[in-house]
């Protein structure tokens, strides 16, 4: 068996804006709630190799890997993989974002499996997730959003 999990929300911003917040990677752990720090390891034409470190989880327990991630911006979409697969077989990663009426549709595919070892199955991952990447999308839409406003506002009052 293997987890698959798609979420998607609509961020109503410009599509470059969209991009930019998204994909820059020494902003993540002001982006995302659950990532303590990103530390960049290597940059190889498009692909960057960087080492992800989550705040610690319920028990205390830091958890950390290497992923490695390839934009390609001209069909917007991103490619990532764990390059440390801790506890997965395989994690594979695709970013998805389409205009849409209403803003840029943003979706993330997972495709994975969990070692035979791991602490958990494929259905309790799966699950986890789900919630998650309702929770990571709803703060990373509401932070770009915000910078939309806050880029029109300033827009507005230097045209003044």
């Amino acid at each position: 068996m293997a987890g698959h999990t798609e979420n998607s929300i609509i961020i109503d911003a410009p599509f470059d804006l969209v991009w930019e917040m998204t994909n820059d990677l020494e902003n993540w752990p002001r982006l995302f709630s659950e990532y303590a720090s990103v530390d960049v390891l290597s940059r190889e034409g498009d692909t960057t190799t960087f080492r992800l470190t989550m705040h610690p989880d319920e028990n205390g327990k830091v958890w950390s890997w290497v992923s490695e991630r390839t934009p390609d911006r001209a069909k917007r979409t991103v490619r990532a993989r764990r390059v440390e697969t801790g506890p997965f077989a395989h994690m594979d990663i695709l970013w998805e974002y389409e205009e849409v009426p209403g803003g840029i549709e943003m979706r993330w595919t997972q495709d994975f499996a969990m070692k035979p070892d791991a602490p958990v199955d494929d259905a309790w991952m799966t699950d986890n997730i789900n919630r998650n990447s309702r929770t990571q999308m709803t703060l990373i839409r509401d932070k770009i959003e915000q910078a939309a406003r806050e880029s029109e506002t300033a827009s507005v009052a230097s045209s003044r």
